[in-house]
């Protein structure tokens, strides 16, 4: 019996990559597909993040501890990888993705009997795009119960709504990463308006008193409440339910806005998708961005 075993980690976007892509691998394979919801936020000391898959219409089992090589996990996955890294990558048993860029042949690997550990991000639709529907399916989000998310929702479905989403990940960002990241977003409000002339503007952040600070200069001739609503962060998962019900995006250079607009995507009103296109090195910043492979073709990405 073929089993897989995706290591989840990271935010809630990487782990919807690492899910898509595993589960697209366990598919072509009729491999049974177990996540591995624990040794990815074990010693995630700085971010503290953990499990955030369970809002979604996730089918797939847990891990079994000595499926997560438990006990002396970080010792086993080591040697795991070391032993992996020496065989051709068609025979190793730990698929570990090296750096962000597109690997084709993982699209055309064949699972051995057995166990087989996926500890990679999968950061492209190549990765699943052949098993779309699927993918969206298992992606359909439970509905938040509290009424303040209802609240936003209502007007949300009021009229053509732009998810406008900013992320910040410097705790003082450089005045050139301001000024680009403002430029950015003007442009993309203008196209927006010149698609929709009538719609309205929902901002999502993480810091929403610095991002009305950067965007103030986009509002000042604009009456109050006709442009934009100002969303105050609620959880990772009921941002994300909000946002997948906007028609419209401008995305930030994240994989959490990412999968927003990708999963909206899905619907039968057409979706404008406006996206970042510089690029950013991991080994610079706690996120990578822009490199090939990310960013879908039918995308207007802004340079």
């Amino acid at each position: 019996m073929k089993k897989l075993v995706v290591r989840l980690k990271g935010g809630l976007g990487n782990q919807l990559f690492c899910y898509a892509a595993a589960r697209r691998l366990a598919t072509i394979n009729y491999a049974d597909l177990a996540l591995d919801a624990v040794s990815g936020f074990k010693y995630d000391y700085q971010y503290r993040r953990s499990f955030a898959l369970a809002p979604f219409s996730i089918s797939a089992r847990y891990a079994h501890w000595s499926e997560r090589m438990e006990p002396f996990g970080r010792i086993r996955r080591y040697v795991a990888r070391q032993n992996s890294s020496r065989l051709p990558f068609r025979e190793r048993r730990y698929i570990q993705q090296v750096g962000v860029q597109f690997e084709p042949e993982l699209l055309e690997l064949k699972l051995q009997d057995g166990i087989t550990y996926f500890d990679g991000f999968g950061q492209s639709e190549e990765y699943f795009i052949d098993v779309e529907k699927m993918i969206r399916n298992d992606l359909v989000m439970k509905t938040p119960s509290d009424p303040r998310t209802f609240g936003i929702s209502k007007l949300i479905l009021k009229s053509p709504t732009v998810a406008l989403h900013v992320r910040w990940f410097d705790a003082t960002p450089s005045a050139h990463w301001l000024d680009r990241v403002r430029a950015y977003y003007i442009s993309g409000v203008a196209t927006i308006r010149a698609l929709e002339p009538d719609a309205k503007f929902m901002v999502f952040s993480d810091r929403i008193d610095q991002t009305r600070d950067l965007l103030r200069s986009l509002f000042l001739n604009e009456s109050d409440g006709a442009f934009m609503y100002q969303v105050e962060p609620l959880s990772a998962a009921s941002d994300m339910w909000l946002m997948r019900q906007c028609r419209h995006f401008i995305i930030s250079d994240s994989t959490f806005a990412w999968w927003a607009a990708w999963l909206a995507e899905g619907r039968e009103s057409p979706t404008r998708v406006i996206a970042p296109g510089w690029i950013v090195h991991p080994e610079s910043s706690a996120t990578a961005w822009g490199f090939p492979g990310l960013l879908p073709n039918r995308w207007t990405v802004w340079k």
